[in-house]
């Protein structure tokens, strides 16, 4: 009885051992060719962080000729963003960073819980990331500035990743009462504050889901500033060494047209400005 049952058992199938293979491949091509399948499409860590999935993707970054506001470094090429990320919904928020790095280092960093936290350098943001890698919920950085650019456009080619013009109901800028106040009636109409950033999600997200983009406070990137590379636009990470680290998004401080997709701005790293925050990107392991 033993050995009919094991011949049978093991007799040759062929329909069995050639759908196998095939069925190895389905599976290994639906892993590989879904990421919606591979990763959570949204991720939040114990600190309330939220990330939203960022896929690979190539888009020109810059801006044309003819756009008038355009800066002198604003030199279109393209970009090749080769693996998907999470970005960081929001700024990195008062709350969360408190909480992170308590009020030994919280300094003259105020607002409610869900401001965006300012008066950062870029050297307090690196201390905050080493913080946050510690307590073992992932691998996080600041976006390089071509990561950064292509999560704003969210897809888009215009100025804005909306269109090419802004107003005060899409975004936080010309919130200054002794400079650019233009938009603060609509502010206080809001319920919000003068000559201060709005609290994170006050206003639209992009076709990605991140909010604050454009305008609210400049955020620190990765990179030292300096001009674009001609032959490195797979993943650019900027020049290797330099004095100024990019900033980018433009603030509440002023006008509305430094918070274009391809504007550029840059700081030194130890500088620490009220109009200066910080999102992170949460790598995919």
């Amino acid at each position: 009885m033993f050995r009919r049952e094991h011949v049978m058992e093991n007799a040759p199938n062929k329909s069995r051992k050639l759908c196998r293979p095939f069925i190895m491949t389905v599976i290994l091509f639906t892993c590989l060719c879904s990421p919606s399948m591979a990763f959570e499409k949204v991720y939040r860590n114990s600190l309330g962080m939220e990330f939203v999935l960022i896929p690979a993707g190539t888009y020109i970054m810059g801006s044309p000729l003819n756009d008038p506001k355009r800066g002198y470094s604003e030199i279109q090429h393209q970009v090749v963003i080769s693996k998907p990320f999470y970005m960081q919904t929001t700024e990195v928020t008062v709350k969360q960073w408190r909480a992170l790095m308590g009020k030994k280092f919280f300094g003259r960093k105020k607002g409610t819980d869900n401001t965006p936290v300012s008066r950062v350098s870029w050297h307090d943001c690196i201390r905050f990331i080493k913080k946050l890698n510690a307590i073992s919920q992932g691998s996080y950085r600041l976006p390089t500035e071509a990561e950064w650019e292509y999560a704003c456009r969210a897809g888009s080619v215009t100025a804005y990743s909306w269109g090419n013009s802004i107003n005060c109901e899409k975004a936080m800028y010309n919130n200054n009462s002794l400079k650019a106040g233009d938009c603060i009636d609509y502010v206080k109409k809001k319920g919000m504050v003068s000559d201060s950033p709005a609290p994170v999600k006050s206003y639209p997200p992009n076709a990605w889901g991140l909010y604050d983009m454009h305008c609210n406070v400049w955020e620190w990137c990765q990179d030292w500033f300096g001009d674009y590379s001609t032959d490195a636009n797979k993943d650019p990470v900027g020049p290797y060494s330099g004095t100024k680290r990019i900033r980018r998004g433009g603030s509440w401080y002023k006008h509305g047209q430094s918070c274009r997709s391809a504007n550029r701005n840059f700081g030194h790293p130890s500088i620490k400005l009220r109009t200066t925050g910080f999102r992170l990107v949460r790598e995919i392991q």
